[in-house]
């Protein structure tokens, strides 16, 4: 009777073992996942070269992107596409 109570708790441990193994693996694959499409959406974003075009901005326009990080009202409103709330 000893042994058929043995392999029982073995199993449960394997079964346990297993488990961890399994959670461990599915976090691995989301972490890389989630690393690489972070880096390939930052790159898309930019159109790779990580600058934005700024063809027809004034000097103003510029200084106050590179100081401030504001898009100038022009170049927003065109990029949008003209639709409201995004979709």
């Amino acid at each position: 009777m000893d042994d058929c109570e043995n392999t029982k708790h073995e199993d449960k441990g394997t079964v346990k073992i297993k488990k961890k193994t399994m959670l461990w693996i599915v976090i691995g694959v989301l972490l890389i996942a989630t690393i690489f499409l972070t880096i390939k959406a930052s790159s898309a974003g930019t159109g790779g070269t990580g600058k934005i075009d700024t063809t027809g901005w004034t000097a103003n326009d510029i200084m106050n992107y590179e100081m401030h990080g504001t898009v100038p009202a022009q170049v927003a409103a065109a990029s949008s596409g003209g639709m409201v709330g995004g979709c």
